[in-house]
């Protein structure tokens, strides 16, 4: 006998909480931000960004994780997200958890040593426990 279960939604016995997940590792938060103008093309348990200065921000949890431990990566492009394309800048980010309410992220593109720029389309992944 096989069984069958199809499900358009699961939610906790309230109706409306998240269910727990035990025994696996999910995306907690993420972010895909775009420097270029100050836009949120998409985003998961981001309350707000704050761009703290060239290719450095803040990202803000809707919902908190329990610990400043949680493991955050990071990515950045100089051309629009959904297309792909190289340059001849380079291009790096770096990435962290700063409190249990917000991680921390800088992402340039150097086209020389002297002259870092906003990388334009940055994303971040969060992986962690909420609070």
């Amino acid at each position: 006998m096989t069984s069958v279960l199809n499900v358009d939604e699961i939610a906790a016995k309230d109706g409306t909480s998240p269910v727990t997940l035990t025994k696996q590792v999910a995306i907690k938060a993420y972010l895909v931000y775009d420097f270029s103008d100050d836009g949120t093309p998409d985003s998961m348990n981001i309350s707000s960004v704050t761009d703290r200065a060239t290719g450095a921000l803040y990202g803000s949890f809707t919902n908190s994780l329990s610990a400043n431990t949680y493991a955050v990566t990071d990515c950045s492009s100089p051309v629009q997200e959904g297309s792909m394309s190289t340059t001849n800048s380079n291009r790096y980010g770096i990435a962290s958890g700063d409190t249990t309410g917000r991680y921390s992220a800088c992402y340039y593109q150097v086209q020389t040593h002297s002259d870092p720029q906003d990388c334009p389309y940055t994303s971040s992944l969060i992986v962690g426990d909420l609070a």
